[in-house]
């Protein structure tokens, strides 16, 4: 067996690498991705080989109609089918280790090492941010020599530097005190700046970043004589509008919400069609195959939506899995989707100005944003250390801040995900992100 490091820089592409000495110096090439162009399904398809429609992780967030609920960000690795490093231990046996350091899918993996980002919640809705590792007791060893993990610089208005840096730092550690043979880290540095700023992001600065914590790993692996292999998800590109099709559904009396105490709920039992928004795509839901006609006729004349697929159009981009939506839209190049289903601010939900990633019926990129001041903020988080109960109202309302979105095919491979790696032979001639499973296990040599 061969050690082999896959380092995940989130957002990096062949037209950013040249800014990157330290990953540059790789072979590179242009990786073809997978739609949605997003975290979670992009990363099941490089950890299975298979597409969408076949692992079914159609995004970060979709309608889990036995449950009747909207789910985002979930973890578990039960999720997917055969991932590779189930595989590689079946090749190998007990001789195969892994590390698994921030990578999605995290919880209940079987890899010998892991860290995931998993706060404590109390009955009170009390939240403490900490870090869930296997074993148990890495967190503490983790924690001894780098601190506490920055969870605020992991997502939020704080996003940022510090939690790649972290990233970075724990995983060489593990690398070079445990030397697993398989280690995958995972680098979100690129993913913050781009969607707050788009054209107008410091990318010489960002680049250089990301790709100075990517040089300690690079450098962890070279000290235990491991392969290096580099892998993106998806390239970020500028965006100058939000589309926001749950209000036109809302409108046209086809989606319905439950008023209260708490702002105005979305109803998805009730709602002949609502929207699962996850930038640059969207999974619309059908109450019944006979509400497809009108819901179809509003989202078709939405100015930003480029396409509205059912089943035979979502075929042609392997998506077709009965977790994706009865439709599926693609926006415009210059547009996303944002969740936002409340006609009016002063109705819209408690959570909506809150991080809150998990309660939202879809993603919120204005998570990464600040609404009023600092001091506001600081006067909640007095509240929470004196016990009393409190809510961060830091998220603006407002989508059209945001300017950088991805999700849709790259028009251009410059501006698409990107492979790299220390052994140039390993890399197919038009590498696509179902090919990654493969390349591992061949770089890996177990025999």
């Amino acid at each position: 067996m061969k050690p082999l490091v896959v380092i995940n820089v989130v957002g990096l592409t062949p037209a950013l690498a040249a800014k990157a000495p330290a990953i540059s110096a790789l072979t590179h090439k242009p990786l073809a991705g997978v739609f949605p162009a997003v975290t979670m399904t992009a990363q099941a398809t490089m950890l299975t080989g298979l597409q969408p429609a076949q692992h079914g992780v159609v995004g970060n967030t979709w309608f889990w109609r036995e449950l009747g609920e909207v789910r985002n960000w979930v973890q578990s690795n039960r999720l997917l089918p055969e991932p590779l490093y189930r595989t590689a231990r079946k090749l190998a046996g007990d001789k195969f280790t892994c590390a698994k350091m921030f990578w999605w899918f995290n919880q209940g993996s079987g890899c010998d090492w892991s860290v995931t980002p998993k706060p404590h919640y109390g009955s009170d809705g009390s939240k403490e941010f900490d870090i869930q590792t296997e074993p148990p007791e890495l967190a503490a060893e983790l924690k001894g020599t780098l601190g506490d993990f920055p969870f605020q610089a992991f997502w939020g208005p704080r996003a940022g530097l510090p939690s790649s840096d972290w990233i970075a730092r724990a995983t060489a550690q593990v690398i070079r005190e445990k030397q697993p043979t398989l280690t995958l880290c995972y680098l979100p540095h690129l993913d913050y700046d781009l969607q707050r700023m788009g054209e107008k992001a410091d990318t010489t600065r960002l680049v250089a970043e990301v790709d100075g914590c990517a040089k300690l790993v690079i450098d962890a692996a070279a000290a235990i004589g491991a392969g290096v292999l580099i892998v993106s998800e998806y390239g970020i590109t500028p965006v100058t509008r939000a589309v926001t099709p749950n209000r036109a559904l809302r409108q046209a009396g086809l989606l319905r919400v439950r008023p209260g105490p708490y702002g105005e709920m979305l109803d998805v039992h009730d709602s002949r069609a609502f929207a699962v928004c996850d930038h640059q795509a969207a999974h619309v839901y059908l109450r019944d195959p006979s509400d497809e006609t009108d819901a179809r006729r509003v989202l078709e004349a939405l100015p930003g939506v480029a396409q509205v697929l059912d089943r035979a159009g979502q075929a042609n981009l392997h998506i077709e899995h009965r977790n994706a939506g009865d439709l599926v839209l693609l926006s415009a190049p210059d547009a996303w989707f944002a969740y936002p289903y409340w006609l009016d601010d002063d109705s819209a939900p408690d959570y909506a100005r809150s991080v809150d990633i998990h309660r939202k019926p879809g993603y919120d990129p204005c998570e990464l944003f600040m609404a009023g001041s600092n001091a506001g903020a600081g006067a909640t988080l007095l509240r929470k250390k004196l016990g009393l109960r409190y809510r961060f109202r830091t998220c603006p309302l407002d989508p059209s801040i945001v300017k950088g979105s991805h999700g849709l095919p790259a028009r251009d491979a410059a501006d698409g995900p990107i492979i790299a790696c220390s052994d140039a032979a390993a890399l197919p001639d038009a590498p696509a992100m179902t090919d990654l499973k493969a390349i591992v296990l061949a770089l890996l040599d177990l025999g």
